[in-house]
C-alpha cells in the first residue's frame, strides 16, 4: 500500500473488507418469509392480548362486582314508584313501622326517647292513654318529629304506637283498620280506647 493512499484514507485497510456486507438473509424466499413474519407476528400477538383481556369471566378473589345481580343493583334509578292499595291488608304490622321508623331513637333511648321496653319510662306515658300517645306520635313531640320522620299512613302509625307501649307493660288492644282511606284517621282513634 502506498503512503498516498494511508494519507488520504487514514488507516491501512483489509482488502477481505472491501467487499459488500452480507447479513441472515442470502436468498429471495428468506426475505419473503422475513417479511411476512414482521407483519403477522404483531399481528397476532395483539390479538392474544386483546382476547386475555376481554373476554372471559374474570372475577376478583372474593367479590361479586362483576355478578349480574350486583351490576344491576348499580344501575337502578334513584327514586322508584310503590303503588299500594289503601287500606289495612297493605298496612304494615306495628313491629314493622317500629324497625322501620321507631327504631333509631326508641331502641337506644335516644334524644330522650322512652327506650323499647323499658316500663319505668313508659309507665307514665302509658297512663295518658292510647289517644295521647298517638297524637304524640302523629304530630310530634320534643326532638321526636311526626310520625317519627317516616312517612306511614295514620293506622300503621297507632299499630306502632300499640306495639311498643305494650311491650313498655301497656295492654292497648290493636287498633281495627279503617273502613277506606277517608276514614283512616278516625278509626285508630276509636280503636285505641281500650283497657290499660
Amino acid at each position: 500500500m502506498s503512503d498516498a493512499h494511508v494519507e488520504a484514507h487514514g488507516a491501512p485497510h483489509d482488502s477481505a473488507h472491501d467487499g459488500p456486507h452480507e447479513g441472515p438473509i442470502k436468498t429471495p424466499k428468506q426475505l419473503v418469509v422475513t417479511v411476512v413474519a414482521s407483519f403477522l407476528v404483531p399481528i397476532l400477538v395483539i390479538i392474544m392480548l386483546i382476547n386475555f383481556v376481554a373476554f372471559g369471566n374474570k372475577e376478583a378473589a372474593g367479590t361479586d362486582a362483576l355478578a349480574p345481580e350486583a351490576v344491576a343493583a348499580r344501575i337502578l334509578p334513584v327514586g322508584s314508584v310503590e303503588v299500594r292499595a289503601a287500606g289495612a291488608a297493605s298496612a304494615r304490622t306495628g313491629e314493622q313501622v317500629f324497625q322501620g321508623q321507631c327504631s333509631a331513637c326508641h331502641a337506644s333511648g335516644a334524644l330522650g326517647a322512652p327506650k323499647f321496653g323499658d316500663e319505668a319510662a313508659w309507665g307514665p306515658r302509658i297512663k295518658t292513654g292510647f289517644e295521647a300517645l298517638w297524637q304524640s306520635a302523629l304530630k310530634g313531640k320534643g326532638s321526636m318529629p311526626p310520625q317519627g320522620g317516616g312517612d306511614a299512613s295514620d293506622y300503621e302509625i297507632a299499630r306502632a304506637v300499640v306495639y311498643m307501649a305494650n311491650k313498655g307493660g301497656a295492654k292497648f288492644d290493636e287498633p281495627k283498620p279503617p273502613a277506606d282511606a277517608a276514614s283512616g284517621a278516625a278509626a285508630p282513634a276509636a280503636a285505641g280506647a281500650a283497657s290499660q
